[in-house]
């Protein structure tokens, strides 16, 4: 070798040497050491697979492939098996090996693909860091039919090389996705801390967190608030797999729920499980949040009904009970002069007692108590205290969430109220139902009935404050009734609601 040949050997080395230490693209950085090496060894052409699984491998790299393999995209080496692959998964191929005929080459030469350039045979170099390996080295050359123990050796080095420097950008990559999946996750953070209850925290999943880090879907489910239990057992810890990541939702160390995610395009990596479980704390945190805050409200709510209550107790109702023994001492001084009188003073003392009995009945609404006790047990007391029988019916106890139970809860004793005023009987069947889609309650009474027009006082007055309700949580409400065949009442809440465009309001 001259001296020329000797300075453009070490030239070519150093170019091969910078690359795979400074490059941190994959693709380009075995796309220049395979066309170097080739320029190095004298070689005309080489290809790189790089094997992540053994059922799997990709083209990662080519130069100088004849016609035979380049076709259609290079389509006869990005598919089908080979001598090299199956030796290197059998574990056959940990050195270089000195030749190895082409099975894709005599594919090519069989169903006449095209030139093979005069190539038949390939040396193999197995690319690894001493620890792992990732693939494999080919290289040919016409009517070359064996190496030299120098040229392997050559080889055997630059495989090492490529394995090790394979190995670095790997950590590199994964090092740079873990820093951009931060980032995005505190971009998401930031909506996640703006929901206000359970809906919004699942919808800001769904949107949000498909926008920003392009999942393919995002399933969300909390015990008792939203979401469809899923298939599979809620355990404590984090679940990273190619297809799927599971994330559970903690309270007080007791898992209440999870939110699955399925990527888009790539597959989730081990290394992502970090990112994970970060994400993890970012909801535990905000449940709690939420939790703290619907808690706050109930405490609210609760002390604003109990001062209601008492408020009316203290006033109306003492002067309605006042108004109804002034009414009956009357009716027995009147009475004794004048009869028309005592039928007046008998109407009077009536609607004073109605009234004191229905003041009694909004009093027992406002009070804060029944639901602790469960639905059923609060449907069945107010019942009672209206003095109707209450029948129920369900082929299990639904697990709902609490704002479903409170706006079912409010409806039945609006809609028992209503039997009770109206419907002359004292028999109500209840039946409560559950859906993929969300909770139903239906209920019933086989009494007076009533013709449903639109200037119905009873359908504006009685009725307007049950649909609302539902409609809050994007349910729906429906009455049907005949005269003398009774009146149903129908309510459906879904399980989610439509988002809110924040836009638009």
């Amino acid at each position: 070798m001259s001296g020329y040949e000797r300075v453009e050997e070490l030239n070519i080395m150093k170019v091969i040497a910078e690359t795979l230490n400074r490059c941190n693209d994959m693709t380009m950085m075995l796309q220049t050491v395979l066309e170097k090496l080739l320029e190095l060894t004298k070689l005309e052409a080489g290809w790189i697979f790089l094997i992540d699984s053994p059922e799997e491998y990709v083209l990662a790299a080519h130069h100088g492939l004849p016609p035979a393999l380049s076709w259609g995209a290079y389509k006869p080496m990005c598919s089908g098996d080979c001598y090299c692959l199956s030796r290197y998964r059998n574990g056959k191929l940990t050195q270089p090996v000195n030749i190895i005929e082409c099975k894709r080459l005599n594919e090519a030469i069989q169903h006449a693909w095209g030139d093979t350039n005069g190539i038949t045979h390939h040396a193999t170099i197995p690319l690894g860091d001493g620890e792992d390996s990732f693939g494999l080295l080919n290289v040919a050359s016409p009517r070359k039919e064996k190496f030299s123990q120098e040229e392997l050796t050559l080889l055997q080095s630059l495989g090492f090389q490529i394995g090790t420097a394979i190995r670095r950008t790997r950590l590199y990559q994964d090092e740079r996705r873990r820093a951009e999946s931060f980032e995005k996750l505190n971009q998401l953070a930031g909506f996640l801390w703006s929901a206000d209850d359970f809906y919004d925290l699942q919808e800001i999943l769904e949107k949000d967190g498909r926008g920003i880090f392009g999942w393919s879907s995002v399933g969300c489910y909390i015990e008792n608030q939203i979401g469809k239990k899923p298939a599979f057992a809620l355990t404590e810890e984090v679940r990273v797999e190619e297809s799927l990541g599971v994330i559970p939702i903690t309270r007080q160390q007791v898992v209440t729920g999870a939110v699955w995610i399925e990527p888009a395009g790539t597959s989730f990596q081990p290394s992502d499980r970090e990112f994970f479980m970060a994400l993890g704390r970012h909801l535990t945190l905000v449940y709690e949040s939420i939790a703290l805050k619907e808690k706050r409200q109930e405490l609210l709510l609760h002390e604003e009904r109990k001062r209601l209550a008492r408020d009316l107790h203290d006033s109306v109702n003492q002067k309605l009970f006042s108004l109804s023994l002034t009414a009956k001492g009357a009716k027995e001084i009147v009475s004794k002069y004048d009869s028309s009188l005592g039928e007046l003073m008998d109407e009077m003392l009536s609607m004073s007692q109605q009234s004191l009995k229905e003041m009694r009945s909004l009093i027992w609404q406002l009070r804060p108590v029944g639901l602790e006790e469960g639905l059923l047990s609060a449907m069945k007391k107010y019942g009672e205290h209206l003095g109707l029988c209450v029948q129920f019916e369900m082929e299990r106890l639904p697990d709902w969430s609490r704002q479903a139970e409170e706006t079912l809860w409010r409806i039945s004793q609006e809609a028992m109220n209503n039997v009770a005023k109206h419907a002359n009987t004292k028999e109500v069947t209840v039946r409560l139902f559950d859906t993929d889609g969300g909770a139903g309650m239906t209920v019933m009474d086989h009494g007076s009935g009533f013709q449903i027009e639109a200037d119905d006082e009873r359908q504006t007055l009685g009725l307007i404050s049950m649909r609302e309700r539902a409609e809050l949580l994007g349910g729906e409400l429906a009455v049907r009734s005949e005269p003398e065949t009774g009146t149903t009442i129908d309510v459906f809440l879904p399980y989610r609601r439509e988002r809110r465009n924040e836009d638009e309001n």
